[in-house]
């Protein structure tokens, strides 16, 4: 084999993985290293010394997918032979040419099963998800739970759904498997580790047959695979692992990147090699990421870019709602302008049901959209309701779909402890019920309604469109363009996350979001009293620098942990050394009377500090007027029905409560306000400032 095949185009720190044929051998690859090539180059470099025969070769992966790409890379290198398998495969494949028995039938999906099981459970939890219950079995299983052991290893876990009914379901579920000869993926695992403790002629000839194993995204292995694995070893050393243990974020799986971690202690010749030059990002974009390295803990990785300089990335805050999802639309048409492809935008969020703001923002927009993870309309909730409302002429909307909300287990104030899917089917009810309210005149039906959502959220193009995914789904993906919006308390860390464990864990999966991107960058966040940036913020920000981008309703260049709402009398502290108090709010700003003397007025969006605490300047939090909203949303709904469009195309409930609140008298005043661009102004501007004056 031609030495060039292997080595060409290595930097040194992969050369110095790929040299090191024999184990123990760990690679701490961080993102976009080339860890794939280092890998696959080093079992070619096994085989090519002669150190190993390529069927003595065993390497796991964690996906089919990865197994493939990792056989036909090695295929490309003349490497032919090679055992590229996830666990569950490798696992299977020995049982069937080792063990005495067949290993029986493998269950195709947990979630039949755990559904009829939660059907009998009470209200609501018969309603809860089946793939949330799944979950929570395999974390248990993974860990090497037994259902008896189940509530006392809990500790500050809090399962989907009350713990003794979670572990009855555990209990039910494998009395029900197993009286019916019907094994899960899991037990794969648990029956080849049982097979070699118990059969010393199967772990004879394994042993005989593997002599060398490379495990990829070792930080994702849990105590099951784990417990495999040694059993594979057997008292031998010949292991390479390759992970990063900054992208460990599958932990309520039962994942640990402890494990990677402590391969040093494990083996005391281990030879640790780390992967440092990325070859994915531009410096700008790697300077963001490796701000959070200091907080993240475990074996260091400073990332170090190979590309060139790239465009700043961009860190926004808004002092209202509705400021977010415009800037991201904007974003979004900015980066189409500069030639960026649709489908190299990534649009990046914490949980599945976000997908519906930006499907919802992107169609008004008319950018086509594709959704990973499962749009809107795509999923269970929004197919049921639709299917009843479709049948459905009663013109009294809202109450209608109240009714169907209630009947499928709608909670008004969800628990924190719901699992993800039951968080996402709750969150789907209520905008559901949001959107009824806001369509209901008292004339259109139920069926109309319906077909002015499937207007309203059906821009999703067949295979290409702007990508929308969670930051779990984007791990391994790369983007040219990725935007991070919502990097809020509550939701990164999510509001579930409660120990120092989890909080850590939410950190790396905003770490995993910035090293998706490969030129351009954003991040953003809502604070406006309810909402608030998150703690993480902080960390991104730069020890050097302290300005801001002013300007009339500009978001901030550098980030705010939280703002102060603007009042009279309040006293503040500016940028260049100006200090005073705060004598008239306006809408798009305070003036402040200096110490000094003299005036100045302060845009809202620029950091202040108040009680020694810096801060970013917002409106005044003032509740919307009742009657002025209702008001508001009359007149937005006989607009869109003169104007032949959905309500949404108007104003959104946020634009429309913004206006409650500031009260406008100008069209200077109203384009101050998030969502009225001076296109919307000029619009609807004379119709909204009448309706004002005449409210007033």
């Amino acid at each position: 084999m031609d030495p060039t095949r292997i080595f060409g185009g290595l930097n040194d720190e992969q050369r110095s993985a790929v040299e090191a044929v024999r184990g123990p051998l760990c690679i701490l690859a961080g993102a976009g290293s080339g860890k794939t090539t280092t890998i696959t180059r080093r079992i070619a470099n096994q085989v090519a010394a002669r150190v190993f025969q390529p069927g003595q070769i065993l390497a796991v992966t964690f996906t089919d997918k990865a197994a493939g790409e990792m056989r036909g890379r090695l295929e490309t290198l003349g490497v032919q032979g090679i055992r590229a398998r996830t666990f569950h495969s490798a696992a299977l494949a020995q049982l069937r040419n080792l063990a005495s028995e067949s290993p029986g039938q493998i269950l195709p999906s947990k979630a039949m099963a755990l559904r009829q099981i939660a059907n009998t459970l009470p209200k609501p939890y018969k309603f809860r998800p089946a793939a949330d219950l799944a979950t929570e079995v395999e974390w248990a299983k993974n860990r090497r739970i037994a259902p008896s052991d189940y509530l006392a290893s809990l500790k500050d876990r809090e399962p989907p759904i009350p713990a003794d009914l979670m572990a009855s379901v555990y209990k039910r579920y494998e009395s029900g498997k197993n009286d019916r000869g019907l094994i899960d993926f899991e037990d794969l695992l648990e029956l080849t580790i049982q097979m070699f403790q118990q059969d010393q002629f199967a772990r004879e000839r394994f042993i005989e047959r593997y002599h060398a194993f490379t495990v990829d995204e070792y930080q994702d292995v849990n105590e099951l695979q784990e417990t495999l694995l040694r059993e594979w070893l057997g008292p031998r050393d010949d292991l390479c692992v390759v992970g990063d243990d900054y992208q460990s974020i599958y932990g309520f799986t039962g994942a640990t990147p402890v494990h990677l971690l402590r391969m040093p202690q494990r083996f005391a010749n281990t030879k640790v090699v780390r992967l440092e030059l990325n070859y994915r990002s531009t410096p700008q974009v790697l300077a963001i990421a490796n701000r959070l390295v200091p907080s993240l803990g475990g074996a260091e990785k400073v990332l170090r870019a190979v590309r060139e300089q790239g465009p700043d990335p961009q860190l926004r805050f808004f002092s209202a709602a509705g400021g977010e999802p415009k800037f991201v639309v904007g974003r979004v048409r900015a980066l189409i302008a500069e030639g960026v492809p649709l489908e190299q935008i990534a649009i990046l969020y914490r949980v599945n049901f976000r997908s519906e703001d930006y499907e919802e923002a992107l169609a008004a927009a008319n950018i086509p959209y594709q959704v990973r993870d499962g749009a809107f309309l795509s999923r269970r909730t929004a197919r049921q309701m639709l299917g009843t409302l479709k049948r459905s002429r009663s013109t009294s909307v809202a109450s209608e779909v109240d009714t169907i909300a209630q009947r499928s287990g709608y909670v008004e104030s969800p628990s924190d402890d719901l699992g993800d899917q039951e968080l996402t089917r709750q969150n789907d009810l209520a905008r559901f019920i949001q959107l009824a309210s806001e369509f209901d005149d008292g004339a259109l039906t139920c069926a109309e309604f319906a077909a002015d959502i499937e207007s309203r959220f059906g821009s999703e193009g067949d295979g290409r469109g702007v990508q929308l995914l969670t930051l779990h789904r984007a791990k391994g993906l790369e983007f040219e363009a990725v935007l991070l919006p919502r990097v809020e308390e509550g939701e990164l860390p999510f509001r579930r996350s409660k120990s120092d464990e989890a909080v850590a864990e939410e950190r790396r999966l905003l770490y995993v979001g910035i090293t998706r991107a490969k030129t351009h960058l954003s991040i953003s966040w809502v604070s406006d009293g309810k909402r608030q940036g998150s703690r993480f913020v902080g960390e991104l920000r730069p020890p050097h620098r302290m300005g801001s981008k002013a300007g009339s309703g500009a978001p901030a260049e550098e980030p705010a942990e939280q703002t102060i709402a603007a009042a009279p009398g309040i006293e503040l502290e500016l940028s260049g050394g100006y200090s005073g108090t705060v004598i008239e709010v306006e809408p798009d700003g305070v003036t402040v009377e200096l110490a000094g003397g003299g005036q100045l007025h302060v845009p809202y969006g620029d950091r202040v500090t108040s009680n020694g605490t810096t801060l970013a300047l917002g409106p005044p939090h003032n509740e919307p007027d009742p009657t002025t909203l209702d008001a508001l949303k009359k007149w937005r709904r006989d607009r869109a029905k003169e104007d032949g469009v959905p309500a949404f195309v108007v104003f959104h409930d946020s634009t429309l409560q913004e206006i409650a609140s500031r009260s406008p008298e100008s069209l200077d005043d109203l384009v101050t306000i998030p969502g009225i661009g001076p296109t919307k102004a000029e619009r609807y501007g004379p119709q909204l400032l009448e309706l004002l004056a005449n409210l007033s």
